[in-house]
């Protein structure tokens, strides 16, 4: 249900969730009219993700997004001043060359995007740079199990953590990025059962994206839960409405009303209030 007020989201909020056992709600946006709807609808955490390469661009991943793509985002997220905590996805490129650079990126993120952290794929591979942005105070929510952004490295899109190596390694990282201070950690495409390990584990919350009903919240791209697509979905989206199917409809309904000339009527127009053959002679 939609909280009964209009508290903002904090990392100190959404914090003490865990302890009390109440499930944290997070989606994507892009804009300022979606991020108004779902800050109004009452989500907790709004993700500004590098999956607006794929969503908005039709890439087929996400590795051309970048960072004055995710500025511009976060930036019209932002001015919609969301009730929703505003997390920037910081893209591919942007953290990769050393912790300073990505300190100086994610700064840019905040200072310039408005956003109030920033999520960062990776384990022990990122370790240094998740201290750095720490350092400099800057949230960090971090992202393990599937990291689209090591496309090419995973050999796709696959469910990680379905041997025991694998499986070990996820549950050690998010450990140590739980020690390091991130406030929170998305899990990726990984078995269920991994997952209830993992949050079971930690004393910060988990987010799940098809990582099973045990994570202390869940995300979904925002394009995908209200049916605004007709591409391949994994099985862990759940749509919950047909947006594409009803503004098809409506389009299609628009151009049959203009070709038949039932659009726009004489209510749907301005009128004059005197008589026009004395203004035009």
């Amino acid at each position: 249900m939609p909280p009964s007020d209009n508290q903002k989201i904090t990392v100190p909020i959404l914090l003490a969730r865990k302890p009390k056992g109440e499930r944290i709600t997070a989606v994507t946006s892009y804009d300022y009219p979606t991020t108004r709807i779902i800050s109004e609808a009452g989500v907790d955490l709004i993700l500004v993700g590098d999956s607006l390469g794929m969503v908005l661009h039709g890439r087929d991943n996400t590795l051309q997004v970048t960072l004055e793509d995710v500025i511009y985002h976060s930036r019209l997220v932002a001015d919609a001043a969301p009730r929703s905590l505003v997390v920037a996805d910081m893209p591919y490129g942007s953290y990769h060359v050393s912790p300073q650079d990505a300190v100086r990126n994610a700064l840019r993120c905040i200072k310039e995007g408005g956003a109030e952290a920033v999520k960062i794929e990776g384990g022990r591979n990122r370790f240094d740079v998740v201290e750095a942005l720490l350092k400099a105070e800057i949230p960090v929510l971090g992202h393990l199990g599937l990291t689209p952004q090591s496309v090419h490295t995973l050999g796709g899109f696959r469910v990680q953590g379905k041997l025991r190596e694998t499986a070990q390694e996820i549950l050690e990282d998010a450990r140590e990025l739980e020690a390091r201070g991130v406030f929170a950690i998305v899990l990726e495409s990984i078995p269920m059962e991994l997952a209830r390990v993992v949050t079971d584990r930690l004393s910060i919350p988990t987010i799940g994206i098809g990582a099973g009903p045990h994570c202390d919240g869940q995300i979904l791209v925002f394009h995908d839960l209200v049916g605004f697509t007709r591409v391949y979905l994994p099985k862990f989206v759940r749509q919950y409405a047909d947006l594409y199917g009803i503004i098809h409809t409506a389009l299609g309904a628009y151009i049959n009303d203009v070709q038949a000339g039932r659009f726009p009527d004489e209510r749907e127009s301005y009128h004059l209030k005197g008589d026009i053959n004395e203004l035009i002679k």
